[in-house]
């Protein structure tokens, strides 16, 4: 195993380039784990609170699974506190092994990865307008961002840290707000290029303000931005949140690939 990527590792997750998005834009980056062989099996983590993402190919037989297994243990990660973003048939086999082990694995987030080739005007019309943030707006998106994680329970940072992606967020005219007609900022999304794909997250709508389609029209003004700049826009969503899923397949989304987060 090596502790570096080069082609032969980006070409290896093209038929898996939106299940594993993610994975393709942190493993050229800074990281606490990076194990690949450049051929059967990549394994890269940037550090708590967010998961290991391991990709193994689709046919990777059970001595494949187990040594993805091993190297887990390895790297001492299969400790109760990390969680790991992979394939449905790995997730099995490392919930079975954790078992034989006496530990205990389950799948905490089934999850889809959408792409979006040709968005869709929303039918649910709603008042306000989009709103690019600025620096003015630092204060507000971080609050935003701090309840975004708190709704999905995960991947929880400081407020420093939230604070530092917002600057760097707004200095590179990806974080947007939808203002209601009073002027009030009611939703935020963020869109995150890698390639020639980008990806939208951190959707969120203040409760108050929910059920007035803020975040349909939000998110497909940013889809189209994203789109207009060149790129492909693509999303991960909760595969049990069937209305949000509902939400974003009106608006053009399709569904291009599954995986889980095991934890």
């Amino acid at each position: 195993m090596d502790n570096f990527v080069d082609e032969r590792d980006f070409k290896l997750l093209e038929d898996d380039k939106y299940t594993f998005f993610v994975l393709r834009r942190i493993m050229g980056g800074e990281t606490k784990i990076l194990e690949t062989d450049h051929e059967r099996l990549i394994m890269c983590f940037t550090g708590l609170p967010y998961p290991i993402w391991i990709w193994t190919a689709d046919d990777a037989t059970e001595d494949e699974l187990e040594r993805a297994y091993q190297l887990a243990g390895d790297k001492g990660v299969l400790d109760g506190k990390h969680r790991f973003n992979l394939k449905y048939k790995l997730a099995e086999y490392f919930i079975k092994r954790a078992e034989q082990d006496g530990k205990k694995l389950e799948i905490k987030t089934n999850m889809f990865a959408y792409d979006n080739l040709a968005p869709v005007e929303p039918t649910g019309k709603c008042d306000g307008a989009l709103h690019q943030c600025d620096l003015s707006d630092v204060d507000e998106l971080v609050e935003m961002m701090d309840l975004f994680h708190h709704d999905i329970d995960g991947d929880y940072e400081s407020l420093e840290e939230y604070r530092k992606n917002a600057l760097y967020g707004i200095e590179n005219g990806l974080y947007y707000f939808w203002q209601n007609e009073s002027g009030r900022n009611v939703a935020c999304c963020v869109y995150r290029p890698t390639g020639d794909m980008a990806s939208l997250g951190c959707v969120y709508t203040r409760e108050d303000a929910r059920r007035r389609h803020y975040a349909e029209n939000l998110v497909y003004r940013v889809t189209k931005i994203a789109s207009e700049a060149g790129f492909v826009p693509m999303l991960y969503t909760d595969a049990d949140y069937v209305a949000s899923n509902a939400c974003y397949e009106k608006i053009g989304y399709v569904l291009r690939g599954k995986l889980c987060t095991i934890g």
